[in-house]
């Protein structure tokens, strides 16, 4: 959302609409300031006249000079370098039309055409530049607001388009708005980038926000690597993977170029630019954590309190960076993922008695992470029990956590841990349209690659403060605020300051006492003989668990046979069986198809297909010992279907159990199995069904260039 207020130093009637707003709250004296480090404050009388409203400072600002722009854009071209950018690399902006974003495309359109200004004096667009407006439509102005903004960033030359939100379940509660806005508003760019064929999408956040950040984290008792706050580089993955083979695990690059500036750098760009931006009015609720943080830091704005809270900020992001580091090298050691989508660690090799705390919670959670494909982090006594967990070799028992179950890999006489999916976790199938990222990694994958191979070469040449890495040995916030006074990074007054802050937003902050049953560590899964399971009709693509990519279809009868000449080898097995094949002898006539986990009674059912002798067999006994719910006139295409089931067995016993509770299966409507496409098992060569391992978001997902 739009962060600042109107300002102009000229009339412009396209304002009205927030000039009428304000003054229907006139009796407000006090409401808007310039968050300056002298603290100057604009008084909010009623205009004189509704078009114009202009600031305090403005006049004192020019009466001393002209902005000297050149610092900022000098410093801004140094932090596009370290981020692996370069002025021909196709952008997109997020832009609000707040102080913020308006700085961003100020500096950017500089920054693309070398300061020359030459694409707005000859009404032409900056080449591979893109802003993006975005209108929530939770504001009765909203849609004036956007297409006032989009007429201040078309005229500086840049290309803009307005996306407007569709809240196809209603428009969020008032206690959730700023965030499901956040969510939407991210959505809406990624999709922007992908439309556009576009891999670096920039947002205009700064050391202000960055600031927010910290105390927030801090009143909810983050640690040091919680409280290093955003990264100037990071990447977002799509939630529609490409389907492409080939296609690599590169998501977009999010970066956040303004990220050491503070908020009155934004109002100088504007000012010197001579651009104008809104305000979200809904920034000035007092209901939102961050506006109440923002206000208050307001008032303790000197500039000695903002360099130290801001060197106390780089110094955790400093730990980070280190941390990550550490985590990145004992994945690719110790780590195995494997095709079925688990992972197996090398205790031997990983040594985690020798990792301090804070290193193997963060390698934990990452693999956690990426198994359950949820990005909740590992936290309390979830968190301490993992380690616990880790650090006893050889592991003799299993616990589930965040989604994930853990438990000895098999023969590894417990010197290994194998972690998978825990079907505890809410089943999801969410459909793909295969057309939405065709092309895309083919088109910018490898630009995004040497983009971030150029970020890591710039960070790799210049040697890192080791200011900051003291923190490795800190549990809590308070340790780590203590430590940055002993170390003299804050002084005794910002010290205090800080605190009361986390104390006064710690108050306002009422905890959710579901939070802790996320990551409730239990010793045991149970599981039952029925699960549920999510529809996917024929030749759709469904995205099961953010984690499989799984369609099925059925053969045309004219490709049976090749069918099975390639898959098997074994047609003259069948005889005349072939002929028999037909479209509803599993499926039924109606032929729907059902996706859920793998229970125990699966592979029981190939066991028991495996070793019919004649149908009659082999429906007596899946009424006995697997489902009740067997249809007596199923034909199982008996000799294709004993030979599939045959060969699955074998693939399902060298898959470790708690692994194969984790596949997805295909069932029809009465739960009978069709499908296991992971082991290659098909009820009937009619259906050819598959189940590709493609997490949205690989392990180690994310990137941080710099510090």
């Amino acid at each position: 959302m739009a962060r600042g207020f109107l300002i102009s130093t000229h009339t412009k009637n396209s304002s009205h609409f927030l000039l009428n707003s304000i003054s229907e709250t006139s009796r407000l004296t006090k409401l808007l300031y310039y968050p300056s480090s002298s603290s100057l404050r604009f008084s909010l009388s009623p205009p004189p006249f509704p078009p114009r409203f202009l600031c305090s400072c403005c006049s004192h600002l020019q009466e001393n000079g002209t902005i000297d722009m050149s610092v900022h854009s000098e410093a801004f071209a140094k932090r596009m370098s370290m981020v692996g950018l370069k002025p021909h690399h196709r952008i997109v902006l997020g832009v609000s039309g707040g102080p913020d974003s308006m700085a961003l495309c100020v500096l950017t359109a500089a920054w693309k055409t070398n300061n020359l200004g030459n694409a707005a004096q000859k009404n032409e667009f900056v080449d591979g530049l893109l802003a993006v407006v975005v209108d929530h439509g939770l504001r009765a102005e909203s849609k004036d607001e956007a297409h006032l903004v989009h007429r201040r960033v078309t005229s500086m030359g840049i290309e803009c388009e307005i996306a407007c939100c569709e809240w196809s379940e209603g428009k969020p509660k008032q206690g959730h708005l700023q965030e499901a806005a956040r969510r939407k508003r991210y959505e809406i760019l990624q999709s922007a980038c992908i439309r556009h064929q576009i891999g670096v999408l920039m947002t205009a956040h700064h050391a202000d926000d960055q600031a927010e950040l910290f105390i927030l984290r801090l009143s909810r008792n983050s640690g040091v690597l919680g409280l290093a706050g955003m990264a100037f580089v990071s990447e977002l993955f799509s939630t529609c993977p490409d389907l492409s083979a080939e296609a690599s695990s590169n998501g977009l690059l999010l970066v956040r170029p303004l990220l050491e500036l503070p908020k009155e750098d934004m109002y100088k760009i504007c000012l010197a630019a001579n651009q104008e931006w809104v305000e979200d009015p809904t920034n000035r609720s007092a209901l939102f954590a961050r506006n109440r943080i923002r206000m208050i830091l307001t008032d303790l704005a000197s500039p000695i309190f903002r360099s130290e809270l801001q060197a106390l900020i780089a110094a955790c992001r400093r730990t980070r960076l280190h941390v990550d580091k550490i985590c990145s090298n004992l994945i690719d050691q110790a780590v195995t993922i494997m095709p079925e989508g688990y992972v197996v660690i090398d205790l031997g090799i990983l040594s985690p008695s020798e990792l301090k705390d804070i290193v193997l919670s963060k390698f934990i959670a990452l693999l956690l992470q990426f198994v359950s494909q949820k990005q909740r982090p590992v936290r309390g006594s979830a968190s301490k029990l993992l380690l616990d967990y880790i650090r006893t070799s050889p592991c003799k028992t299993a616990v589930t956590a965040s989604g994930c179950y853990l438990c000895p890999a098999p023969g590894s006489k417990g010197t290994k841990v194998l972690i998978s999916c825990s079907t505890d976790a809410e089943l999801t199938l969410e459909l793909l349209n295969p057309y939405s990222t065709e092309g895309y990694n083919s088109t910018i994958s490898k630009e995004v690659e040497q983009i971030v191979a150029n970020g890591r070469s710039y960070s790799d040449q210049c040697p890192q403060s080791m200011l900051g890495v003291q923190f490795l040995n800190l549990t809590s916030s308070d340790s780590v605020l203590a430590e940055a006074k002993r170390e003299g990074i804050l002084s005794e007054s910002t010290y205090k300051s800080i605190i009361s802050l986390r104390r006064e937003e710690s108050n306002n902050f009422k905890s959710k006492t579901n939070s802790a049953l996320k990551n409730k560590v239990e010793h045991k899964v149970e599981y039952t003989a029925s699960a549920p399971s999510e529809v996917l009709h024929p030749e759709k693509v469904g995205y099961f668990m953010n984690r499989f990519i799984v369609k099925w279809y059925l053969c045309k009868q004219n490709a049976y046979t090749s069918y099975f000449m390639i898959n098997s080898n074994q047609l003259q097995d069948f005889g005349e069986e072939i002929c028999n094949f037909c479209n509803s002898c599993v499926l039924g006539h109606d032929q729907m198809v059902r996706v859920r986990y793998m229970i125990d009674a699966d592979w029981l059912y190939l066991a028991t297909l495996s070793k019919r002798e004649d149908r009659s067999i082999v429906h007596e006994e899946r009424s006995l010992s697997v489902e009740s719910r067997v249809m007596s006139n199923i034909n199982l295409c008996s000799a294709c279907t004993k030979k599939s089931a045959e060969r699955a067995l074998l693939l399902v016993k060298s898959i470790p159990v708690a692994a194969r509770r984790a596949l997805p299966v295909l069932v029809n409507v009465d739960g009978v199995l069709l499908s296991i496409p992971s082991v290659g098992f098909q009820h009937c060569p009619c259906l050819v069904a598959s189940a590709i391992f493609k997490p949205k978001v690989p392990l180690g997902g994310g990137y941080n260039s710099f510090l």
